[in-house]
C-alpha cells in the first residue's frame, strides 16, 4: 500500500538564537512548501525578552495560506534575565536536564490533541543532542539539521569517531591535520569547541550529539553539491551520511517567490539602508558585518574604521549597540567618525543582510564568515574578506578564500590582533574591491557559485531531489 496521502507532520526543534532560527525556519518553509505540516519548537524566553521573536509577522498572514507553526518550551532557567550567554555550561546542563522534560510534556500535549496525526519525526539541532533521546522515548524517528558546513561536520565526526588521526593534545597551533577531501588544515583553522583553550561544554554536547549518531537516521546538511561535494561525497559510507538540502536562503535570493509567511527576527531590521544603496554606483560599497555574536575590541574597531576612512568608498556597517560578553566589552566607534564619513558611509545596528548582499551596489563582504553569511554571500555572488574567530568560522573562511577562491584572509582564529591592523584592512578590501584581474576573478568565481546555488533548489535539483526524498523515507519510516 503506498503513503502519497499521507500526512507528513514534522516537529523542528532549535534554540532561540538568530544563527540557528534563520536556517531552520527557511528549511521549515521549504517542507511546508512541499506539503508538509511543520512545528518549529524554540524557547519561551524569546518571547519574553526584550528583543522577542517578530512574532507579530508570524501571524499576520492570510489564515488560508501555508504557515509554520510555533510552540514554544521552557529552558528550565525561568528568569528572563538569566544569564544564558555567558554562563553556557549552566544553560546548557538546564537544557539538557529540565528543558528536555518541557519539550517531552509538548510533544505529549501536540499528540494528544490530535491522536489521528502522530509526529512523523523530529528534526533536531545540533545543540540540543538530548532531543535525540525525547524522540526516541516516544518512538518518533530523529533526523539533524546541521546547520554548518558539511566540511565542519565531518571534522567534528572524525575527531569524534576517529581522534588518531588529529594531534595529540591539539595545543600547538601550527601542527598539521589530513582528513579525507580536505586541504591540509593547520590547527588553528579547526573549529575552535575541540581547541583546549575553549569552554568544554561546547565539546560536550557536541560530543553527544556525535555519540548518539546511530539513533539518528538522517543527518541534514545546510550546504549544496557544487560546494562540499568531495567532502559530501567521502561521509556517504558512515551510518549517517550528510544530505545536502540547501542553501538554506530565502526564496528571493535564488529567484523565488516566498509562498510561506513568517519571518524570526530577534532584533529590528533598518531597511532605510536599501534606500542608502539604492543611491550608490554598482559594485561600489564596502559592507561590513561581523554577525549577531562576535564582537569587535575596540583596538579593532579602531582599525575598521581608519581604514574605511582612508578608502575613501562607500560602505554599509552593522554595528550590535555595545554589549558586554564574557568580560569583553565590545568597543565603540572612534569620536568624529561619523561626522567625517557621513557623506558616504552608513552605519545601523541591524541589517536585512540577504537584500543587502543581493544589491548590485556591494562590491565586496567583510564577514566573520559564520555560516549563514558565508551562504548568503556565496548565494549573492559577492566576495568577501574573511576574519574568522571561533567556532565554524576559520573553516568557513578557509572555504571561502582557498578552496572556492571567491575572497581574502585578513587574520586566521588565533592570530595576534597586530595582524588586524587599518594597512590590512584597507589592503584587503582593495584587492577584493578593486578593478583588476584577481578581483575579477573572484567575482566570477562567486557568481558562478551563485548560480550553482540555484541550481540546486530548482525543481529536480540536487538539494531539491533530496528534500524530496527524505519526505519520502518519512513517509515509509512512520507509517
Amino acid at each position: 500500500m503506498g503513503n502519497e496521502g499521507k500526512e507528513v507532520r514534522v516537529l523542528m526543534v532549535t534554540l532561540a538564537l538568530q544563527g540557528h532560527l534563520n536556517p531552520t525556519l527557511r528549511f521549515a518553509k521549504r517542507l511546508v512548501s512541499k506539503g508538509v505540516h511543520v512545528t518549529l519548537a524554540t524557547t519561551e524566553v524569546s518571547l519574553q525578552s526584550k528583543s522577542p521573536l517578530d512574532c507579530t509577522t508570524i501571524a499576520a498572514h492570510d489564515d488560508q495560506a501555508p504557515r509554520v507553526h510555533f510552540e514554544f518550551f521552557s529552558d528550565g532557567l525561568g528568569d528572563v534575565d538569566a544569564d544564558r550567554r555567558n554562563d553556557s555550561e549552566f544553560y546548557f546542563e538546564s537544557l539538557k536536564t529540565k528543558g528536555s522534560i518541557n519539550l517531552s510534556n509538548l510533544i505529549t500535549n501536540l499528540t494528544n490533541r490530535d491522536k489521528n496525526k502522530k509526529i512523523s519525526c523530529i528534526i533536531i539541532n545540533p545543540f540540543t543532542p538530548w532531543a535525540a533521546d525525547i524522540a526516541q522515548q516516544h518512538e518518533i524517528p530523529c533526523a539533524v539539521l546541521w546547520i554548518q558546513a558539511c566540511t565542519v561536520f565531518s571534522i567534528y565526526y572524525h575527531y569524534f569517531k576517529h581522534q588518531h588521526l588529529f594531534p595529540y593534545t591539539l595545543e600547538n597551533p601550527n601542527d598539521v591535520v589530513s582528513l579525507p577531501a580536505m586541504p591540509v588544515l593547520q590547527v588553528k583553522e579547526l573549529p575552535s569547541f575541540i581547541l583546549p583553550d575553549n569552554p568544554l561544554i561546547m565539546k560536550k554536547v557536541l560530543s553527544d550529539l556525535f555519540q548518539r549518531l546511530d539513533n539518528i537516521k538522517w543527518v541534514l546538511g545546510n550546504s549544496f553539491d557544487a560546494l562540499e561535494i568531495d567532502v559530501v561525497a567521502s561521509m556517504a559510507s558512515i551510518n549517517a551520511p550528510i544530505i545536502p538540502i540547501g542553501p538554506l536562503v530565502s526564496p528571493f535570493m535564488l529567484g523565488k517567490e516566498e509562498t510561506v509567511a513568517g519571518n524570526v527576527d530577534i532584533w529590528s531590521v533598518e531597511d532605510y539602508c536599501i534606500e542608502f544603496l539604492d543611491k550608490k554606483p554598482i559594485s561600489s560599497v564596502v559592507y561590513i558585518s561581523f554577525g549577531s555574536i562576535n564582537v569587535l575590541t575596540q583596538y579593532q574597531m579602531d582599525n575598521v574604521a581608519t581604514a574605511l576612512k582612508n578608502s575613501n568608498r562607500p560602505f554599509l556597517w552593522v554595528i550590535k549597540p555595545p554589549e558586554k560578553i564574557s568580560g569583553m566589552k565590545s568597543g565603540e566607534l572612534p569620536t568624529g567618525f561619523l561626522e567625517e564619513t557621513k557623506d558616504r558611509g552608513l552605519v545601523v545596528k541591524w541589517c536585512p543582510q540577504e537584500r543587502v548582499l543581493m544589491h548590485s551596489s556591494v562590491a565586496c563582504f567583510v564577514t566573520h564568515c559564520g555560516w549563514n553569511s558565508t551562504l548568503e554571500t556565496v548565494v549573492g555572488g559577492v566576495p568577501v574578506v574573511a576574519f574568522p574567530k571561533w567556532s565554524d568560522q576559520p573553516i568557513d573562511a578557509k572555504l571561502l578564500v582557498d578552496v572556492l577562491k571567491m575572497g581574502v584572509k585578513m587574520r586566521i582564529y588565533g592570530d595576534d590582533d597586530g595582524v588586524f591592523s587599518d594597512g590590512v584592512v584597507e589592503r584587503c578590501i582593495a584587492e577584493v574591491a578593486d578593478i583588476g584581474l584577481k578581483a575579477a576573478e573572484m567575482k566570477k568565481r562567486a557568481v558562478a557559485l551563485k548560480e550553482a546555488a540555484k541550481k540546486a533548489v530548482e525543481d529536480g535539483g540536487s538539494s531539491d531531489m533530496n528534500i524530496d526524498r527524505f519526505i519520502s523515507e518519512i513517509k515509509g519510516v512512520s507509517c
